[in-house]
């Protein structure tokens, strides 16, 4: 196979026509050959081969509700060194960690840490159709499922994170989870009726954050959740940055501003009942290098002399998750 095929995701399309979005299958499908048809990325053979060559192994207990998604069955440690293998060509691992069979996926990401931060403080996921924007190879929307989410669809345009995805889910089996490789802006105009909507290490992005907003908005049903994360400043509702190059090495960094302005921002694109449910800074103990993502992390973007500041002389980075319905 020298692309990705819509087959791949129709075991998740089959589910989602059995929900409320059922009419919006067809139009979801458009969209997924549109992008499989746009031109593939030069290293997805590779990867590809990588996710084929991982060893058949016996059903494993599941745990999609701790800290280290995965399942473990009894496994020898020759096929733990072939797993091992095949899932560390698909370097860099970002969002984790997950545990397969006895092999721990030490991410860049200590996601956990951000779940842990918001999962009492949101409305219950239970039987509840949840969209995860940006959701990278899939880790939250793991946890989404175990919270007890009747579906969930991931979207992400990077493709090796659909393909770290597929290596994860071929030992977990689930089809009522996908990361599809589909940008917002790729989805139907008309798709809408999400219980939850997850944007989390998105809006800061995105050249326009306030129609990011917008398009969340219209995502949702009346009355649904948006769950946001993004970089946020210190500051009243007037303070927002806009870095002048790259901030802590990112090139693609719009807009910070600060939770109060975010606030602010959201009620002007729809929503109410707003919350600031955490700010925290972000520390190289959550993000930074390890065995699966060999690349510089965050201790490397920061002032040695001044860990408050970025390299680049700018607030070290803060991150704030609200939370708001849609009105």
């Amino acid at each position: 196979m020298d692309r990705m095929e819509l087959s791949q995701f129709q075991p998740f399309l089959a589910c989602l026509t059995r929900t409320s979005l059922a009419p919006h299958a067809a139009d979801l499908a458009a969209a997924l050959l549109t992008r499989l048809g746009a031109g593939v990325h030069g290293d997805l053979l590779r990867w590809e081969a990588s996710v084929a060559a991982l060893p058949d192994l016996p059903p494993g207990m599941t745990r999609l509700d701790c800290a280290c998604v995965g399942c473990e069955s009894p496994t020898s440690l020759e096929t733990q060194q072939q797993l091992r293998k095949q899932l560390q060509r698909l370097h860099p691992w970002r969002k984790g960690p997950y545990c397969i069979q006895g092999v721990h996926i030490d991410t860049e990401w200590r996601s956990d840490w951000k779940w842990a931060r918001l999962a009492d403080a949101i409305t219950p996921l239970t039987e509840r159709l949840v969209l995860d924007v940006g959701c990278g190879n899939g880790y939250h929307a793991w946890r989404m499922l175990g919270a007890g989410a009747r579906l969930v669809m991931g979207i992400d345009p990077t493709l090796l994170s659909v393909v770290q995805f597929q290596a994860i889910n071929r030992y977990l089996k689930r089809d009522d989870l996908a990361v599809l490789p589909l940008g917002i802006e790729d989805l139907p105009n008309d798709l809408t009726g999400f219980d939850t909507v997850f944007s989390m290490g998105v809006l800061y992005h995105r050249r326009s954050p306030l129609d990011h907003l917008n398009d969340l908005c219209r995502l949702l049903r009346p009355g649904g959740e948006l769950v946001l994360e993004t970089l946020v400043l210190e500051g009243d509702a007037e303070r927002v940055m806009v870095p002048p190059g790259r901030y802590a090495g990112m090139r693609n960094v719009w807009f910070i501003p600060s939770a109060a302005a975010l606030s602010v921002w959201l009620g002007r694109c729809g929503f109410d009942r707003i919350q600031v449910v955490d700010v925290s800074r972000t520390t190289s103990e959550e993000q930074r290098s390890t065995d699966w993502m060999r690349f510089q992390s965050l201790a490397d973007q920061l002032d040695p002399d001044d860990p408050e500041r970025t390299l680049e002389g700018l607030p070290a980075p803060r991150r704030a998750i609200l939370r708001a319905r849609r009105r």
